[in-house]
């Protein structure tokens, strides 16, 4: 039967389980289709529960529907017989159940279409919410999927990334932590409100700026993007707001001459929503693409918020695969109030599902005196291959920062 073998293709490979799970009708199989249903409902919270995997083997898939629920004895080998079954059971023809699944995602938003329609009619929700997603209904599924091998040449791989840096970083301890950006890249910053975040963003792109020809697109979901345009203008020439008052014409001719219009800073309508970013994403030439904040963007929908996020995250981890290396920021919980070294399990409404999708992340802890200038820096998790003059020892390193708010700096301290 159908079910089975979409619960075979789900088990076999997580990405279909991420493109199609939650347009499959599962109260449908719920009420026609028990013991299929708990299968569901088993692969969903086996691949929550356990991000980096990509398949679920016959016995991790047993262990987990026997975690959710208690069985008698007969429903126990009836379960047994019915994994043992879908296990046997041979993918012969993934293209027709890719174009089942398709349909399934198609009924699936063209109800929420009509849904959302009849809350706009009845005030109780917005056309911006109705026209993402009939975008939504705009699917595109590719007949077969390009397959690209990775280049295994050692002379090359490192020719590619060590004598081929990316985007360098303003501060050298993260030049010797990190490494450059590469495309591909996707990670974090994580901290509490008012710590630093946009300045740190203004200090580290106005320098990558000049390794460059392409654009940074900053999609800012926060401040006002005049206060931000400032803090831009500020980390660029290391002047305060006072200094820029008074160079303004030269200091416009400077920039305008050295930067134009490659960094684009885009605000609120054009940076909320999802399909609208892509758009733009398309439509530029992306050196470096920044999400702040990235848990404001819309248009993705879950049961659950973590769920939820979870898609936003594995969604900017495409795109920097796609384009260019992404940095997104989120904020830090409020565990982290107070605290110098924020540790991976501070950042904001997540346990797992964020984190799992970064390359890596970095957490930035103040003290509780807001006149002090020292950040603390701390590498929570780090997949990146770095540069030559990368140090193995820092590459989860902890590091004091200073921060210069006045002229939208950080510095190293030497």
């Amino acid at each position: 039967m159908v079910e089975e073998q979409i619960i075979k293709l789900f088990c076999e490979d997580k990405n279909y389980y991420n493109k199609y799970y939650k347009y499959i009708n599962i109260n449908y199989v719920k009420v026609n289709y028990i013991n299929h249903y708990k299968l569901f409902i088993s692969i969903d919270s086996y691949y929550n529960k356990y991000n980096d995997r990509n398949n679920i083997t016959k016995q991790e898939l047993e262990i987990e529907y026997n975690s959710n629920y208690y069985l008698q004895e007969q429903e126990r080998k009836e379960l047994q017989e019915l994994i043992n079954r879908i296990d046997e059971q041979e993918l012969t023809n993934i293209e027709a159940l890719k174009d089942l699944l398709i349909e399934h995602k198609k009924r699936a938003l063209a109800g929420d279409v009509a849904r959302i329609a009849l809350d706009v009619e009845d005030g109780n929700a917005d056309m911006d919410t109705l026209m993402s997603k009939i975008s939504e209904l705009d699917i595109e599924e590719p007949d077969s999927e390009d397959t690209s091998f990775v280049n295994m040449d050692l002379e090359e791989l490192f020719e590619a990334h060590h004598q081929n840096p990316g985007l360098r970083w303003r501060l050298d301890w993260l030049n010797k932590s990190l490494g450059s950006l590469r495309k591909g890249n996707f990670g974090f910053v994580f901290a509490r409100p008012e710590t630093g975040k946009t300045t740190f963003l203004a200090s580290e792109i106005t320098h990558m700026i000049k390794q460059t020809d392409g654009d940074i697109l900053w999609f800012n979901n926060e401040e006002d993007g005049k206060a931000v345009a400032f803090r831009i203008y500020q980390a660029y020439f290391g002047h305060t707001l006072q200094q820029l008052r008074e160079t303004k014409a030269s200091n416009n001719s400077i920039y305008r001459e050295e930067v134009g219009n490659r960094i684009k800073l885009l605000d609120t309508v054009d940076s909320s929503n999802y399909k609208r970013i892509e758009e733009i994403i398309k439509a530029s030439n992306p050196a470096l693409i920044i999400f702040d904040q990235i848990d404001k963007i819309k248009g993705f929908k879950a049961d659950r918020n973590d769920l939820e996020l979870k898609q936003i995250y594995q969604w900017a981890r495409e795109i920097a695969k796609a384009y260019a290396p992404v940095i997104a920021i989120s904020q830090a919980s409020g565990e982290a109030e107070g605290k110098l070294w924020l540790t991976m399990d501070m950042v904001d409404s997540s346990k797992t599902a964020k984190q799992g999708e970064a390359d890596w992340i970095l957490g930035i802890g103040k003290e509780q005196d807001n006149t002090s200038r020292m950040r603390y820096f701390n590498i929570t998790k780090n997949k990146l291959t770095g540069d030559e003059d990368t140090l193995p020892d820092m590459r989860h390193g902890q590091g004091q920062i200073l921060i210069k708010p006045e002229i939208a700096r950080y510095e190293d301290i030497r």
